[in-house]
């Protein structure tokens, strides 16, 4: 059910401005996956602020509530609490752009969840949690929501890992498999809606700092400076540079380090 219930925030910095990435009448439409927090949340601030009515879905209630509260004053906002898991959870989204809105211009693939095991120990049941949320979901909800992203003659972005294009450390095999399943996806699909008019982009991160990251960095025993890695509103800058070009145009993959190595 969509949630409501919201907060004040802090009103995010701008991005990109209203005319890069507004049709006329400022009547586009996103639905952003993963919005409660992070490259998700950051996305979804910089959409608002360029006049994008939003559908935003996340995991955490309360985070999500803050991304509303953030957006709502701005732009058009629904929120769903939703785990990309579970299909039960996806489908009300699914209804309510398919039969409320009946419109979709963007669909911006930002969520994701990681486990990080030695493959001789590593759980199968994180596995497939990785494989649900990672590659099941953004394939569904593509699948559902292609026909209104081909009458819009829209944008996909998939916000993937630089773990999609090359599993070079241990301990990632499981995350690498789901993160070069949703290229592969990306890559396909690109080449099947291409002639439609519709874009797809895959988004190759590196260490970003979010909370995500930050559980990491715990797991591996290493001090994290969040100050030396990429930034959320980095990704979403880049992203909403990519929404912007002309339609004669598309960028297929952008990879984004930080700056600083190490």
């Amino acid at each position: 059910m969509p949630q409501e219930d919201c907060r004040p925030s802090a009103a995010p910095r701008q991005l990109v401005t209203a005319q890069h990435v507004q049709q006329s009448g400022g009547d586009r439409v996103a639905l952003v996956t993963g919005a409660s927090s992070g490259v998700g949340q950051a996305v979804s601030l910089a959409l608002a602020r360029a006049g994008v009515r939003l559908c935003v879905i996340g995991r955490n209630a309360d985070r999500l509530a803050q991304t509303v509260a953030s957006t709502r004053s701005l732009v058009p906002v629904e929120s769903f609490r939703v785990d990309l898991a579970a299909d039960a959870d996806l489908r009300p989204v699914i209804e309510y752009l398919q039969r409320e809105v009946a419109k979709l211009d963007i669909l911006i693939h930002s969520a994701g969840i990681i486990h990080q095991s030695r493959l001789e120990q590593a759980r199968v049941e994180d596995l497939e949690q990785q494989f649900a949320t990672n590659v099941r979901a953004p394939y569904l909800l593509t699948q559902r929501l292609l026909p209104l992203l081909v009458k819009a003659r829209g944008q996909i972005v998939f916000v993937n890992s630089s773990a999609g294009l090359a599993a070079n450390r241990p301990e990632i095999g499981q995350y690498a498999a789901t993160k070069h399943a949703l290229k592969a996806i990306a890559d396909s699909l690109r080449a099947e809606v291409n002639p439609l008019g519709v874009r797809v982009l895959s988004v190759y991160l590196g260490r970003t700092a979010t909370a995500m990251q930050q559980r990491l960095y715990r797991e591996e025993k290493r001090a994290y400076h969040p100050e030396s890695l990429l930034q959320p509103e980095d990704i979403a800058t880049m992203v909403l540079a990519a929404l912007a070009l002309p339609p004669t145009a598309e960028v297929t993959d952008i990879s984004i380090r930080p700056a600083i190595k190490g």
